[in-house]
């Protein structure tokens, strides 16, 4: 085996990527697999009576080897996927959740961690709640089941986690392989600075011209710039038809089949184990409790956000219509209108706009507002990494590492679309301690040559912020467990952290201070970023519509009996809700990948918006307490929030940080959905 996969080498105790070959992978995998089935076999077949510190704390560290490998693999799968890696995915995906379903549902097990939960009132407060998770856990994955019932949860499983990885990877598919020619006869409306992205694109794939792919940063310009109606909506259809069996790889990439089956699968899963049906086992733990209370926030939120985005679309239509066409508003022409009144209203021109939003400038802007709220230092190093555009830093405060971060912000063909956080390390404080190794990835548009800067739209600048909201969750974490270190929180707590560090992108002092012209250096003229600022919520009914949408879907695709056909359900409720024609969901069904490509945002894709209420009153709280960079709410909020993990259940930290429940208002109020605020 090579020991680089579980016995990190390089700086600052990071993988040497340039080290390992895929082919170390599939015996690496089988040696750390024996090793974490014998250790946790060790722990349940133990003679000894249960404690602690033999059966919970050592469930903490029995998979270490597994998980260092898993971490190293799959970081590579998300970033740098190619065909020996993905074949490699469908290989462990059903051998994982095999040992998952044995490791979890064994009877022992449960019973050891039973004993020492009736006796938990002994321990340490840490080691309750882990304890109580552990136990919590055994139950929701079946350890109590027996018989027939026992074996076909472990064959739900397994079949769960093969579907999941085919779902991620038809998708996956789909992106890598389009490309749109863009000929030079129709490239009006183009702004220079996307065509030049266009052409790198094309570069980057050997071709000539210029080209329009997948990746969210280009396609959704050419959606806002391009005149040429008729590309926009050959562009608009391969972007939405993503996994639905029309992309290049036909029939080979169609989720709709799969997606059907995992729901089926799902209700089942939930059924064994006595619930209602998936959402009510999905839902238990989380801070909404329940499916009603899920539906009551979003529907709160979708009269006023619908309200909205139907006198936009009354305006578009009219803009439409005065360009000579005569038909109806289409989702392709949404984007396009709405920059043209952007423009129109706040006289702001991307091109000019820009040039203050370098990756360079922006990463300044988030480090800096972490070392103001946080006191935190970064430090740049270099090391081998999986390519030489991504980037590493040391994090330190007083002296103290408190973190390795990983950027990779640059899409490229074989890297996952979206932008996400991981680790390859989690904190805990076994033994001599360990901190985080965090990775934050971005699918931005590279530079257009080596050296050159790298241009963000303002809602990339949001991005890198909400992503590094993400790490700070595990920079500033400071719990014993490395199960509950982090953002191993309820999934709608999980988003709050880095929502609520979007905010800090849109003070006006963090702008002045670091948006600065790529080429002269100067800083953003302050009624620019007045405007910028002004036009924030300039299609806020889009935004949120086509959020709620999907956020309403996925609820009720896990409510109740599972659909046969996920597609006509998707329908019905759209039809339900009476959402507006030229607004589709944010991710139809076959591409949603949150919901599918795995059970993190399952039943779950509507905890953005549970954590923004939390998120628009956290960051109220900062302006009733001084401003935006009051160190002692950043103090209170790194005390009961950021360090804590799921050290406490989250409706707990929240009251410690806030002492009161939040309310709804403040999110209408930030998103400019309230018409007259008291």
């Amino acid at each position: 085996m090579n020991p680089e996969l579980t016995e990190w080498t390089g700086p600052l105790g990071l993988p040497r990527f340039d080290l390992i070959r895929d082919a170390d992978f599939a015996p690496a995998f089988d040696a750390c697999l024996k090793l974490a089935e014998e250790a946790v076999e060790a722990i349940a077949a133990n003679p000894e009576p249960p404690t602690f510190q033999n059966t919970v704390a050592a469930l903490e560290t029995a998979e270490e080897p597994l998980n260092r490998l898993c971490a190293v693999f799959y970081t590579l799968a998300g970033v740098d996927s190619n065909p020996a890696r993905e074949d490699l995915q469908r290989q462990f995906a059903p051998r994982l959740a095999a040992h998952g379903a044995k490791t979890s549902m064994d009877p022992r097990l449960f019973d050891r961690v039973e004993a020492i939960h009736q006796d938990r009132d002994e321990l340490a407060p840490q080691d309750q709640r882990l304890t109580e998770l552990t136990l919590r856990g055994l139950r929701r994955s079946g350890a109590g089941l027996t018989g027939a019932a026992r074996a076909r949860m472990a064959q739900v499983r397994e079949r769960l986690a093969v579907l999941s990885t085919d779902f991620a990877q038809n998708v996956l598919a789909d992106e890598r392989d389009f490309t749109m020619a863009v000929p030079d006869d129709r490239l009006s409306g183009l702004p220079d600075w996307l065509l030049r992205a266009m052409r790198a694109a094309a570069r980057e794939r050997g071709l000539p011209g210029q080209i329009v792919t997948l990746n969210r940063s280009l396609i959704v310009p050419f959606l806002e710039y391009a005149e040429d109606r008729a590309l926009r909506e050959t562009a608009w259809r391969a972007w939405t038809a993503r996994g639905d069996g029309s992309g290049a790889g036909g029939a080979k990439t169609d989720n709709r089949p799969i997606a059907a089956e995992i729901l089926a699968l799902r209700h089942e899963r939930a059924t064994l184990l006595g619930y209602a049906d998936f959402a009510s086992y999905k839902l238990e733990p989380e801070m909404a409790g329940n499916a009603g209370n899920v539906e009551a926030l979003l529907k709160q939120v979708w009269t006023p956000a619908k309200a909205r985005a139907e006198a936009d679309a009354a305006r578009f239509t009219q803009m439409l219509h005065a360009d000579g066409v005569n038909g109806a508003l289409e989702p392709w022409d949404w984007r396009f209108y709405a920059e043209r009144r952007r423009k129109a209203e706040h006289d702001l021109d991307e091109a000019a706009v820009k040039p203050y939003l370098t990756l360079d400038a922006m990463i300044g802007a988030v480090f800096d507002t972490a070392q103001r709220l946080f006191g935190l230092e970064f430090r740049p190093f270099d090391a081998p990494l999986w390519s030489p555009e991504v980037r590493a830093w040391e994090i330190t405060r007083d002296g103290r590492q408190m973190a390795v971060f990983l950027g990779d912000y640059f899409a490229r063909p074989g890297k996952r679309s979206g932008a996400w956080c991981s680790s390859l390390q989690q904190q805990h404080h076994i033994g001599a301690g360990q901190r985080p190794i965090v990775v934050n990835v971005c699918n931005f548009t590279p530079p257009e040559s080596p050296g050159a800067p790298a241009y963000l739209s303002w809602d990339d600048a949001h991005t890198l912020f909400h992503e590094f909201g993400h790490a700070l969750h595990h920079i500033l974490s400071q719990v014993d467990w490395p199960s509950i270190s982090g953002t191993s929180v309820a999934r709608d707590f999980v988003e709050l952290p880095s929502q609520l560090f979007e905010h800090w992108l849109e003070q006006p002092e963090v702008l002045d201070r670091h948006a600065r012209h790529a080429e002269t250096g100067a800083p953003m003229p302050a009624e620019l970023r007045d405007r910028i600022l002004a036009a924030g919520n300039a299609d806020q009914g889009f935004a949120t519509t086509e959020y709620l949408e999907s956020a309403l879907v996925d609820l009720a695709f896990h409510t109740g009996t599972p659909p046969a056909d996920p597609m006509a359900r998707q329908a019905e409720v759209l039809a339900e809700l009476g959402a507006p024609a030229a607004i589709p969901m944010r991710h139809a069904t076959p591409h949603f990948a949150h919901v599918f490509s795995g059970d993190g945002y399952s039943a779950g894709y509507y905890s953005y918006m549970w954590s923004e209420v939390m998120d628009a009153d956290a960051f109220e709280a900062f302006l009733e307490n001084g401003g935006a960079f009051d160190p002692a709410t950043a103090a209170r909020l790194e005390e009961w929030i950021l360090s804590k993990g799921d050290s406490l259940p989250a409706d707990e930290l929240w009251l410690k940080f806030r002492e009161r429940k939040p309310g709804v208002h403040a999110l209408l109020k930030g998103r400019g959905l309230l018409t007259d605020v008291s």
